[in-house]
């Protein structure tokens, strides 16, 4: 290898580490203007119905629920690594695909960020 390639190479390794720390501090300042507090102590959270949830299924627009939890990840839709695969499930639950071999551990700690509420017993 060429010295005048590493510094191309080393770009190339550092590019997802910073894609996803930005990702988790924009995040993380929504979720945090977001989840003020009410005055019953929620923080905003909230209990959703699967037909509430399935309102929102567009790029603009797109909630998914993982293991019962509701997530709004439409500030992550035009940055998903995978491209529209998010959008497969959007408005309704992403459990199976969400804990696929494609993700890395990181997509784990970042998904609490998006959090917005539970979906509701029926």
């Amino acid at each position: 290898m060429e010295f005048g390639m590493l510094p191309a190479l080393g770009l190339i390794l550092l590019l997802p580490l910073v894609f996803f720390y930005l990702s988790s501090r924009r995040a993380k300042s929504r979720s945090n203007s977001a989840n003020l507090g009410n005055a019953d102590g929620s923080k905003g959270r909230k209990s959703y119905t699967l037909a509430e949830v399935s309102k929102h299924k567009s790029r603009d627009d797109c909630w998914i629920i993982v293991k019962n939890k509701v997530y709004d990840v439409t500030s992550y839709v035009e940055e998903h690594p995978g491209g529209d695969s998010i959008l497969n499930n959007a408005g309704g639950h992403s459990t199976e695909g969400f804990f696929g071999p494609q993700h890395v551990t990181r997509v784990f700690q970042m998904i609490d960020d998006f959090c917005i509420g539970e979906l509701e017993s029926s």
